[in-house]
C-alpha cells in the first residue's frame, strides 16, 4: 500500500485533499505513533520498535515506507530515522489534540462535572 498524499484519491475520499489525504495517513495504525516516538531524537529501527511497544516489524517497515513517501520522515546515513521538517510540523500540530486528550483524561478521572449532565447543545 502507498502512502496517501495530496492531490491524489484516498481510500476515504476521491477529491486529493490534502486533509483527506493527511487524514488517510494519520489513520493508518501506528503512524502517528511513528510521528511521536520521532519527535525527540533519530531513532534506529529496533529502538522505534520498542518504542512502539514491539510492534511488528512489517508493519513498522510499512509504516516507516509510507511515512518516508510523505516525506515526513527520513533516513539519516548511520540508518536511524528521523522527522522531517514536514514531520516536526505536523507533530507541532497535534500538539493540541494532546492538551485536549490530558484534559479529557483529566476530566474522566476527576468524575462527573457540571458539563457532563448539561447534554448536547
Amino acid at each position: 500500500m502507498t502512502a496517501p498524499l495530496p492531490g491524489s484519491p484516498t481510500r476515504a475520499s476521491t477529491t486529493g485533499r490534502p486533509l483527506m489525504a493527511a487524514l488517510d495517513l494519520f489513520g493508518r495504525r501506528w503512524s502517528l505513533r511513528v510521528v511521536w516516538e520521532l519527535r525527540a531524537e533519530p531513532l534506529g529501527f529496533r529502538a522505534l520498535q520498542e518504542r512502539c511497544d514491539a510492534m511488528s516489524s512489517s508493519v513498522l517497515r510499512q509504516r516507516l515506507t509510507e511515512l518516508l513517501e510523505a516525506r515526513l520522515v527520513r533516513q539519516l546515513p548511520d540508518s536511524t530515522y528521523a522527522l522531517t521538517d514536514l514531520g516536526r510540523a505536523a507533530h507541532q500540530a497535534l500538539r493540541p489534540l494532546d492538551v485536549w486528550a490530558e484534559r479529557w483524561a483529566t476530566e474522566l478521572t476527576a468524575g462527573s462535572g457540571a458539563d457532563s449532565a448539561e447534554g448536547p447543545r
